[in-house]
């Protein structure tokens, strides 16, 4: 399943999110499963910006024009970061549908 732009996400309740060493991680609460899915994800500025903006409020496409509004680039390429960085937070579990 993909996200949708006109759809509203929100961090799961079953992941914390820690800046740990100068980086910033997501850790799923699991029951010690082996899926590589399930482990520690880390994002870089660009995915932490990101993921700051998914407060169970905003679209996907609220997310990209408050992006587009804060820092420089063509609206298509942030549209595509949010869009690749939101499929992976959803398939991960790390993100739901509110």
């Amino acid at each position: 399943m993909k996200v949708k732009v006109n759809k509203v996400y929100k961090p799961s309740e079953d992941v914390v999110s820690r800046e740990v060493g100068g980086e910033f991680v997501l850790i799923p609460i699991t029951s010690g499963s082996d899926d590589p899915e399930d482990r520690i994800f880390s994002l870089n500025n660009c995915g932490l910006a990101i993921w700051k903006e998914f407060d169970g409020k905003k679209t996907i496409k609220d997310v990209v024009n408050a992006l587009s509004s804060r820092f420089e680039g063509e609206v298509t390429v942030i549209k595509k970061d949010v869009l690749g960085i939101s499929e992976e937070l959803f398939k991960r579990k790390l993100i739901v549908k509110k």
